[in-house]
């Protein structure tokens, strides 16, 4: 079943002229998709959203109609779907990489915080549980221009959706295999001026074995708590505030360190030890339009406080703090002439971060340490007429530690009138060194390097999208092209060979092709496939969890009068390569990491116009696969629940 179902999705997503999602569909079915228009607000400093379709650079929206169709529970899943994204999943560090870039080199937002945890400098997707209202929006190629450091391979903004956009109450219950119960609900509305969304997940599972030829039961337990409101006294001024706290704690495994074992160097039964994480995120901001709205303001402050501690049989034995605080001010003045709209914005951001190693062992500095960065945004956005568009950024960052930086980002867009689209999009970014990449230690295993230096990138990438029948179908293909200098990498140096982080002085490249495909049957079906062949190479050697060829398939049918449906998603991950460490020496030895297809099968009935009932089987097949080398993956699950809205 297993090389049917492989074959099957390499050839619906591997044909000629099937091309790179820059928008997966709205599949909403109540109306016209060709009279739908989907608005971004990753892809700019401006208030203004800019329309999806004439933005220059790749961008994916998943708005919450995907999301709740393919029955996502975990975020990182439902990315799997994009273009140019490979997912690594091991239990409490579930990583993401756009394009062939480092997990470290996406940005992640959740409703316009930056949420990357300041130790660690990346976050962790493993934690982050789909609430009942929510959107993805996916902005691929370097966007440091706009948004400063990490945001090299792109960005990932997670948008719960506010009291206006989904008034109401609702919540949802299941429960399934591996002990696992899975909940989320939802109070939102408006009240006068006020607009509030009040939204909780809750995740739990006695889970699987993690490790290979494992027999312990990994349990997990996650949750996220979030108030998102908004003040709206006038046409003219507007106050939103977002809390969020999030909680997780995860048992984990080690790998064996024994040099004299078979094992050594693979994951392990490991009783006893566990991992807790909690985070508090914040955000205020001010707007206020003057001119009768030409000209705008807004003032926003956040801040992000993480902590992490790991226990082995009951004892602490690592952690770590961070904490981030952030307060920008944008401005945006609007202008049109003879048919063209021209924004121009100016950005000042201000940025903090501190961190701190907590391990008991007196071996770390357990001192504070901290960066601080200063960005100045310039920004010039065009719509020409109906069907063309432009813009140009460019962004100064003077920081406390690192040489001063520059980046740009140029794009641009042209729809002809037979359905034609060309864009094409160029520009920078820059990773400044993580807190433990500088000051990390391991006894025996790891030591920071301060004097590393941050890692620069420059690429481009040009695409072409075609309506066929009207709209009923859309097609896209996309070629991107990317360079990375200093990359940070992993050393071991004479005479100790104990692990240390530095700079290459090597180029490491990343090209490829992505394409996508979407079409609609009617009321009834819609077919949604994507395409991404890769080539990332550093030091002239094929990066790891990377591989060259991913896609996925997804196609859904609703029954009349919205009365319930069926999605089958099929995802494939091709072929990589991982660093396996089961030499005595600790010298990373490289290891295959084989292909593997996951087969999701969701289906949903309305039991009335308030209440539906639902269930999926998830790894159809039963595929046993790794993303990680010596990391075992769930096999076939069954999950059936509630869904009800008021």
């Amino acid at each position: 079943m297993t090389i049917v179902l492989r074959s099957f999705l390499l050839a619906t997503t591997a044909v000629p002229g099937v091309l790179s999602a820059q928008i997966a569909p709205d599949i909403e079915t109540d109306s016209d998709p060709a009279d739908a228009r989907t608005f971004v607000v990753t892809g700019t400093r401006s208030a203004d959203p800019l329309p999806a379709d004439r933005i220059g650079s790749s961008v994916t929206v998943l708005d919450e109609t995907i999301l709740e169709r393919r029955q996502v529970r975990q975020v990182s899943d439902v990315l799997r779907d994009v273009p140019g994204i490979a997912v690594s999943h091991v239990p409490g560090q579930t990583q993401i990489r756009i394009r062939g870039a480092e997990a470290n080199h996406t940005l992640v937002l959740i409703d316009g915080i930056e949420v990357s945890d300041p130790f660690v400098g990346e976050f962790d997707f493993s934690g982050l549980i789909a609430d009942e209202a929510a959107r993805i929006e996916v902005l691929r190629g370097q966007q440091s221009a706009i948004y400063g450091s990490d945001a090299i391979g792109g960005v990932i903004q997670y948008i719960t959706l506010t009291g206006r956009e989904a008034p109401g109450i609702s919540g949802r219950i299941e429960a399934g295999s591996f002990g696992t119960v899975n909940a989320a609900a939802r109070l939102a509305g408006v009240a006068g001026t006020v607009d509030y969304a009040l939204s909780a997940t809750l995740n739990s599972t006695d889970g699987t074995p993690d490790a290979r030829n494992g027999t312990r039961d990994l349990a997990n337990d996650t949750g996220a708590l979030s108030l998102k409101s908004t003040w709206s006294p006038s046409e003219a001024f507007r106050l939103t505030g977002v809390a969020r706290y999030s909680r997780g704690e995860v048992e984990t495994n080690d790998s064996d360190n024994d040099p004299s074992s078979p094992t050594f160097g693979y994951q392990i039964d490991t009783p006893g030890s566990e991992v807790e994480s909690e985070a508090f995120y914040g955000l205020l901001r001010a707007e206020l339009g003057l001119l009768d709205g030409r000209w705008t303001h807004a003032l926003t402050g956040q801040f992000v406080d993480t902590s992490r501690n790991g226990f082995d049989a009951g004892m602490r034995d690592f952690g770590n703090k961070g904490q981030r605080l952030k307060g920008s001010y944008e401005t945006t003045f609007r202008f049109d002439t003879s048919g063209l709209q021209h924004r121009l914005t100016g950005a000042l951001d201000v940025k903090r971060d501190r961190f701190r190693n907590t391990d008991p062992s007196g071996f770390a500095f357990s001192g504070e340490r901290g960066i601080d960065n200063l960005g100045l945004v310039a920004q010039y956005d065009a719509l020409i007429g109906d069907n063309a568009s432009f813009g140009a950024s460019i962004r100064r960052d003077d920081n406390d530690r690192f040489a001063d930086t520059t980046t740009y980002r140029l794009q641009a867009s042209y729809r002809f009138d037979t359905g034609t689209r060309l864009r094409a999009a160029a520009g920078s970014g820059v990773k400044n060194p993580t807190f433990y990449e500088l000051f990390g230690y391991s006894d025996g295993r790891y030591i920071g390097n301060p004097d590393l230096k941050p890692e620069r990138s420059e690429g481009w990438e040009v695409g072409v999208e075609q309506d066929v029948a009207d709209g009923a179908a859309t097609l896209g293909v996309t070629y991107f092209e990317s360079d990375l200098e200093s990359e940070i990498f992993t050393t071991y140096p004479a005479p100790t060979f104990i692990a240390t982080s530095a700079n290459r002085d090597t180029m490491s490249t990343q090209n490829g092709v992505e394409a996508f495909a979407q079409m609609r049957g009617g009321k009834a079906w819609s077919v949604n496939a994507s395409y991404t062949y890769l080539n990332a190479r550093e030091d002239g050697v094929r990066e790891i969890r990377r591989p060259e060829h991913m896609g996925s398939v997804a196609v859904d049918w609703r029954a009349p009068a919205e009365a319930g449906g069926v999605t089958l998603v099929a995802r494939y991950n091709g072929e990589t390569g991982d660093n396996a460490f089961t030499d005595p020496s600790f010298i990373p030895v490289r290891v295959r990491l084989d292909d593997y297809v996951l087969v999701n099968l969701n289906a949903d009935v309305r039991l009335n116009d308030h209440v539906d009932l639902f269930g999926r089987i998830e790894n159809l097949a039963n595929e046993d696969y790794e993303d990680v080398f010596s990391f075992e993956t769930p096999g076939r699950s069954v999950f059936i629940g509630a869904r009800a809205r008021f």
